[in-house]
């Protein structure tokens, strides 16, 4: 899987998720398997850009390459701006969201709306890939609804406009994320463009990703909210597709491990109080279907300090182990 000068290890891709894939959830997914990793959307409006969480959210220190960054607008020139600033900052591959189906990003007609305007989105396309020298590419949905499908019309426009790569989410904007993600117009989309194209959408398990692959013929595919609370199914994912056997899952020391190293990488990015708090979604991902996991997460969404979250995290681990030491 090649963008602009960038070979990625493997075609299996973290996508852009609002407060999820903030840098530590990158670096981790990166670290359990994951080829590339897209930051959250950053806002094309240069009044935000010295807002404490935008500042955040185009950090990359330390962050392994290529540091992709998405950014979300509806303003060609705005759109232009905000690329040259976040490759100023170190953005190595400009994404841009036209797949987002939020009602609050398409209210102002950002995101999945622009796919009801062909016209800007090739304003936009054509200005953000000639506003920097890194690669731009473009995530989208299938189309507006399910009446009005143009991914191959607007996979035409990214093409002509320099676009690096495509990525589609496999539903439209209309149905968010409901129903079951479809993958027909994400294969005639790659029979239609010679630029490299990335699969979205409930890709949940090894054996759905090989699917997906086969069935679009597609480059890559890009995993979302699969991956909260289990960033190792990249590991289990790859492993899959280049051997065909299925890859043991971790035991609950290892997601013991992971999630108190990702839970001090969270406050050391954020500091205690915002810390404490973005880890309180994490902790109920990771924690989903365990034995005690309700009143756990009852617990944690109480506890307001550093350590009290990870005492009651230390301690629910420790009973798990203990009654599986018990059932053993």
């Amino acid at each position: 899987m090649q963008i602009g000068p960038y070979t990625l290890p493997n075609n299996v891709v973290l996508a852009p998720m609002a407060g999820v894939t903030d840098l530590p959830f990158r670096q981790l997914c990166r670290q359990l398997g994951a080829g590339m990793a897209v930051s959250e959307m950053v806002s094309s409006n240069s009044l935000l850009w010295g807002s404490k969480k935008t500042q955040r959210r185009a950090d990359h220190r330390g962050e392994t390459e290529p540091k992709s960054v998405q950014i979300a607008g509806a303003e060609a020139s705005m759109m232009a701006e905000a690329a040259q600033y976040n490759a100023q900052q170190g953005a190595q591959i400009i994404d841009i969201n036209m797949g987002c189906p939020a009602k609050k990003v398409c209210n102002v007609m950002a995101g999945s709306a622009l796919l009801q305007d062909e016209t800007l989105v090739k304003d936009i396309l054509h200005s953000v890939v000639n506003a920097v020298e890194v690669p731009v590419t473009l995530k989208i949905r299938t189309g507006w609804d399910t009446q009005n499908k143009n991914a191959v019309t607007i996979a035409k426009i990214a093409e002509d406009a320099g676009i690096a790569a495509l990525a589609i989410h496999g539903r439209t904007r209309a149905c968010q994320y409901k129903g079951s993600a479809e993958y027909d117009t994400i294969a005639e989309v790659k029979s239609r463009i010679q630029i490299p194209v990335i699969a979205n959408g409930d890709i949940t398990t090894p054996e759905k990703a090989r699917y997906v692959l086969d069935h679009t013929g597609v480059d890559a595919i890009m995993i979302g909210r699969a991956a909260q609370g289990r960033p190792w199914i990249f590991r289990e994912i790859v492993h899959f597709l280049q051997t065909g056997s299925e890859l043991a899952p971790p035991d609950t020391q290892e997601i013991r491990d992971i999630l108190l190293g990702h839970l001090h990488n969270l406050y050391a990015f954020y500091g205690e109080y915002t810390g404490v708090r973005m880890a309180r979604k994490h902790i109920g991902w990771y924690s989903k279907g365990q034995a005690h996991g309700a009143q756990f997460r009852q617990a944690v969404n109480r506890a307001d300090s550093i350590n009290e979250q990870l005492d009651i995290t230390h301690t629910f681990f420790e009973q798990l182990t203990n009654r599986e030491d018990i059932a053993a």
